[in-house]
């Protein structure tokens, strides 16, 4: 029996990770955290009967409290209750499918309890890789990545020599806005922004997508879990979303992981490494599929790629004021309080004003991201 514990349940990855766990009897859930959806929270605690349940607000911590009266369980809130989930004995792995960079501390927490991470959480790398991959390694824990892209260069690693890796290529979508010129980009909204063509996820990782910021995100985090120079490692825009990344060799030979996009099989392959475990549902039929393309991505209509490229190469806090201030930036587009279009200008205001530091450490992070938030506040709300 593996014991999980899930941070961020009621989100994309989170309901669909208690989907595989539904469909696998030797998998057992003893700890979820979320956010504020209290409704979801109670339905999954009565299904799933975990010991420990955590919510982010004092007024979610009551308001689950009333509705779980007649259940025995423990109710946390905020982050001493995240941690206290990353830290609980019971639990065999960690599942970090929480949004953001609120995910760092119960991370580094778990890591040092020796629990293993299925790491669905991009801010912990991005942010604080050269924190989480040292410590990694040094308490002897798996950081198993759940993003397809991750998984995909994950997958075409096994039984292959690391030291013979000549260069990892993520593919992207290209999202809902491929081939679109800044001045078609000029009056997006937000309904046009959050139709992505192949996949289905949450609100803020689908902007992502259209701004290729994910992308920029992606680079950044192959760059600790794989230990790969920024210079080896290529995004390629590949419209159908079967090729879910790639890993090229020194030969040449190019290996890649394929199938439908569907994130359960990476969350799945994360749960069961280095098994395989049956799974239903559609399959790649390339008969129907016909052909895949593939095309460079466009950095000068799409600056945040070309934004997270130079963070990335400039490293220290940088990634995290990149992070944080396309976080803040999201947020106010969704809220329709800012332009599509200004959202890679926000990015670009912060990265100019911040003083980098060359190894922050998580205090210095996080002020990073409070500078960032601070500075957008003033111009923005």
């Amino acid at each position: 029996m593996k014991k999980l514990a899930i941070l961020g349940s009621t989100g994309s990855i989170g309901t669909q990770t208690l989907e595989i766990v539904r469909e696998n009897s030797d998998l057992q859930v003893v700890a979820l955290a979320a956010g504020t959806n209290v409704e979801l929270m109670e339905k999954q605690v009565r299904e799933f009967g975990p010991k420990l349940v955590c919510m982010q607000s004092e007024a979610a911590c009551k308001d689950l409290a009333v509705r779980l009266q007649d259940v025995e369980v423990e109710i946390l809130c905020g982050m001493d209750g995240l941690i206290q989930i990353a830290e609980m004995d019971e639990s065999d792995i960690l599942v970090t499918a929480i949004v953001g960079m609120i995910g760092i501390r119960p991370t580094i927490a778990a890591i040092n309890k020796k629990k293993d991470i299925a790491l669905a959480n991009k801010e912990t790398l991005v942010t604080a890789g050269h924190i989480i991959m040292p410590l990694a390694a040094k308490m002897g824990v798996s950081i198993l990545p759940v993003d397809s892209e991750h998984s995909a260069i994950f997958q075409s690693m096994q039984g292959e020599n690391k030291e013979r890796i000549h260069k990892l290529l993520i593919t992207a979508s290209g999202g809902p806005f491929r081939g679109k010129t800044r001045e078609q980009l000029e009056n997006i909204q937000v309904e046009d922004a959050l139709k992505h063509p192949n996949w289905a996820m949450g609100s803020k990782i689908t902007i992502d997508s259209a701004t290729l910021v994910n992308k920029g995100l992606e680079v950044m985090e192959a760059k600790w879990l794989f230990d790969m120079d920024l210079d080896r490692i290529q995004v390629v825009v590949h419209p159908q979303s079967i090729i879910h990344s790639m890993v090229e060799y020194v030969d040449g030979g190019i290996i890649a992981q394929l199938g439908t996009p569907d994130m359960k099989l990476p969350i799945q392959y994360a749960l069961f490494y280095p098994d395989r475990r049956p799974m239903a549902g559609k399959r790649v039929d390339f008969y129907e599929l016909g052909s895949i393309t593939f095309e460079k991505p466009d950095m000068e209509t799409f600056t945040g790629l070309k934004l997270a490229m130079r963070a990335a190469g400039e490293g220290g806090s940088m990634p995290t004021v990149f992070n944080a201030a396309n976080e803040k930036a999201v947020s106010l587009f969704l809220n329709r309080k800012i332009r599509f279009l200004q959202i890679p200008e926000i990015i670009e205001m912060c990265m100019d004003s911040h003083k980098r530091i060359e190894n922050p450490d998580v205090n210095q992070i996080l002020s990073a991201e409070q500078e960032a938030y601070d500075l957008i506040r003033t111009k923005f709300e």
